[in-house]
Formats: structure tokens, sequence, C-alpha cells
């Protein structure tokens, strides 16, 4: 059962600035809370992380890094990265600290690298000092690049091991998301110096790439690390329909774009051979028509308790915020939230128990999700 918006006007929020006076009120199954803008102006933001001071980062498409510190953008974008500019859906995209960043400073961003009139995703890291980024450091290029502007993923999680899984998109260039010996449409698996883990499923394997976890991949741009089993789950793009929620296990093959529940763009005309096939994964849940899922995060935090465990989903189509109840690996249950809210690129669960969900718009959001009940 879906549950239905309810808006409400309530007074500005005391303790978090002249910035923060806007929010509003919603029902859903389970929990009644207030959507609070924290902060606006952000240009198609893409990826958001909560640093151990309290101060958030945000990334921004066009290639610009962004701090938050207590509700307040930093007008003056952080410095010391490479050029990043904006090639269709690419750009900078992705944020994530390492699991020891407290210790040794690292984080790490996801963009479109550019060479010549190519391009592909690239993975970077370095240390912030002020505000400027140093000791940066290229360690993973998707290759071959491409001049398509279409699917670049890109998530990027950490395991418990502390090995960093990056999702790579298609490109638009379908059929290379059934090969191994490049990196379209696949999900690949590097430590944390981009070296390649001594475990990963093709290794020694020849004419493939060893740094390749799962393909079969059209274009994931959510991921998130599964509390209880240390897997990592993701949430992918289908075409017209076919939209997925899949578990990465290694060296699995999961279709795309040979079978699939989705269509062609317009016409309609099937994709592929089918939805099923044997040695091909079938996804745990698809979205047919599709809700375009962007941004992924299970809820730990104590502030909504009964969400405990639930999967949220962000979705660019119906502009809106999805929780998936989960049993095992099934998914149960789906309400669809906000409807209308705005196009969600991100959900990430702060360290406070809050939710907190960036829109990707030209004047994009930084909004917080905090029960009022």
């Amino acid at each position: 059962m879906l549950a239905a918006s309810l808006y409400l006007a309530l007074p500005p929020v005391p303790d978090l600035g002249a910035r923060a006076a806007e929010y509003a009120r919603f029902d859903s199954q389970l929990h009644r809370f207030r959507v609070v803008t924290l902060v606006r102006g952000l240009e198609h933001p893409w990826g958001l992380a909560f640093l151990p001071d309290g101060r958030l980062l945000v990334t921004e498409r066009p290639g610009r890094l962004r701090i938050v510190a207590q509700g307040r953008l930093d007008p003056q974008p952080v410095q010391g990265l490479p050029p990043i500019r904006q090639h269709g859906q690419g750009g900078l995209l992705d944020v994530a600290l390492h699991p020891r960043h407290a210790e040794n400073g690292w984080l790490y961003l996801s963009y479109a690298g550019q060479s010549g009139q190519a391009w592909g995703t690239e993975v970077l890291r370095g240390r912030l000092k002020g505000g400027r980024l140093i000791d940066v450091q290229v360690i993973f290029r998707m290759q071959p690049k491409l001049a398509s502007g279409f699917h670049f993923g890109s998530r990027l999680v950490f395991d418990r091991d502390g090995r960093l899984y990056v999702t790579l998109g298609d490109r638009g260039e379908q059929a290379r998301a059934q090969r191994l010996d490049d990196h379209v449409g696949a999900v690949v698996r590097i430590l944390d110096d981009g070296r390649v883990p001594p475990d990963n499923p093709f290794i020694g394997q020849e004419g493939v790439l060893p740094e390749i976890y799962s393909y079969g991949h059209r274009n994931i741009q959510g991921a998130a690390l599964h509390p209880h089993s240390g897997r990592v789950w993701v949430v992918e793009h289908g075409p017209q329909g076919g939209d997925e929620v899949n578990v990465l296990y290694p060296g699995l093959n999961y279709g795309w774009p040979v079978i699939t529940y989705g269509t062609e763009y317009g016409t309609g005309a099937p994709i592929g051979e089918g939805t099923h096939k044997p040695g091909m994964v079938q996804p745990l849940k698809h979205w047919t028509p599709s809700i375009a899922p962007s941004g992924a995060a299970f809820y730990t935090g104590d502030r909504f308790p009964r969400w405990r465990g639930d999967l949220l989903v962000g979705a660019l189509r119906h502009r809106m915020l999805v929780r998936l109840r989960l049993a095992g690996e099934r998914v149960v249950e789906e309400e669809r939230m906000l409807e209308g809210i705005g196009r969600i690129r991100d959900v990430r669960v702060g360290p406070d128990g809050l939710v907190y969900l960036l829109t990707d718009e030209p004047d994009g959001r930084l909004l917080r999700l905090e029960p009022i009940d």
C-alpha cells in the first residue's frame, strides 16, 4: 500500500539558522516527520558525505566539491581538484570517506575523466586541509574511454575489509556490458590505493580485467553496504522499465542487455532475449514502469526506529523517496513517500540518525528528515 503525502506549514526550526527556515510535515505509514531545507543553491548536487567534525561534503556535477558547516554552504568550493567539467550525465559524481578517515584523512571522489574527446569514470583520493584537497592521487581509470555522455555510474562503497566498490555504467553501448576485457557496465573492486585485491573473482584469467567484481550492469547510481550481511546492494536504472535492486556477488553476470524487464525508449520494442536466462542473475525487485532510482541507504539509526533495516531509495522520476522493507534478500513491502519533492539524487543516513537527501536540480537542495512523533 502506498502512503499519500500530507504537507502542512510549520513554524521555523529554531536551531538550524536562517538558511533552514523552510520545512513541511509528512505522514508516512510508520512515522510522522518534517522535511527541513538545510541548503539551497547547489548546482546539480550528486553525492554527500559526513566529516567527523560535523561538516558535510557535497559534490556538484559541474565539478565543484562544497562544504556545508552548521547549516550554511561555504561560498568557496574546495580547491585542489583536477579540472573536472560536466559532459552529458558525467561530471563530479560521488564522494566517500575512507573507513579509517579519522586516522588517515583520505576521501574519495568519482568523476568523468577526459582524454582527448573521450570520457570515462575515474576515482581519485586526497586529504582535505582547510579548504583545499592535497595529496591527490588518481587510483582508478575506466577503460576504455568513450565519446558518449551517457551512463557513467557511479557510486563508491567501502566494505568491512576496506575494499572499494566502484559502479560503472554501460556508457550507452549496451553490448559492452557483457564483455570482461573492458570496464564498461561493470562493478570494480579495488584496494584503497587502487591495487587489485588478490581474491577478486577473475584474477589470473586471460583476457579479463582483474578489477572486475561483477558485470552485466546498465547504470548503477545507488549502492549501500548491508548492515548485517556486509554485502553491497545496488539500485540500477533500466531503460523504459526494468529498474532493478540487486545484491552483488563475485563474478556474477547481472544480465544487461541480454535479459531485462525494460524495453526500448519510445518504441517499446523488446531488448535482448527476454527476462530470464540461465547463468544470469534475476533482480530482487524491478520497477516497471521506471522510477529512475538514484541513491540508496540502509536505515540503521535510532531516530526512525520503525524503519530500521529498511532500504531507502531516491527516485528521479516522480521526485520521491522509496522505502523497501526486506526479509533477507527479498523485498516484501514498498512505500512511496514525498512524491513531488524533487529529483532525489542521493540518500544518506547521518551520524545523528537523521536522513539526508540531495535534489538534482539547477537550484538543488540539501534536505533533512526529522521525526516529529
